[in-house]
């Protein structure tokens, strides 16, 4: 096999790179795992916007870009937050990158399957990137509720600052996944199997 062909087994390694590096977690998350919560999320909101937004998203597309949108960090590794946003040239510096790095990715596959990933490696469309991104916060923030269950108040002032960014998306549908579904993710188990029951 030609190394240039490398793109699937790049993919695969996504399970080795480590989010919130900077924080003691008591579950570690790596981008593998994220990017399928991610995917998720992503999924309910463009199939909600759909239902009652009157959305015309197609949500399998929407969960695939959420399923590549960190494959990036393959190469780059993933940069904590507060350096990536530290300031707006930095914000475009790594953005380069993050570019340089997807042509990268879309280099190792041939020439006729590179058209099929770009738009899930960089999506065109901004609504799909939007969805994409609330997502991706809505996964930090239920991170943050996670370890704060299990009593590791390390990721207080993240759940705080990451719930209020969450609040100033303009996004509907976001803020209907937020009033409905949010506090099922604050339950126990048992609490939500009695609430199935009840």
């Amino acid at each position: 096999m030609s190394k240039d062909y490398a793109f699937f087994a790049l993919i695969a390694r996504m399970k080795y790179i480590q989010r919130w590096a900077l924080m003691r977690n008591t579950s570690g998350e790596n981008i593998m795992e994220h990017s399928h919560m991610v995917a998720v999320l992503a999924h309910a909101l463009a199939v909600m916007e759909n239902r009652y937004f009157g959305g015309e998203n197609d949500p399998g597309q929407v969960a695939v870009a959420a399923l590549y949108h960190d494959a990036t960090e393959i190469i780059t590794g993933d940069m904590p937050t507060p350096i990536k946003y530290y300031s707006r040239s930095l914000r475009q510096s790594y953005q380069q990158v993050e570019e340089m790095a997807a042509n990268r990715l879309l280099g190792m596959l041939p020439e006729e399957l590179r058209g099929e990933y770009e738009d899930f490696l960089q999506p065109a469309d901004a609504h799909v990137r939007a969805l994409v991104k609330a997502a991706d916060k809505l996964s930090a923030y239920l991170k943050c509720v996670e370890e704060l269950k299990a009593g590791n108040r390390e990721f207080a002032l993240a759940k705080e600052q990451t719930y209020q960014a969450l609040t100033r998306n303009p996004l509907p549908v976001l803020r209907l996944f937020m009033e409905e579904y949010l506090p099922g993710f604050e339950l126990t188990l048992d609490e939500l199997q009695e609430n199935e029951e009840s």
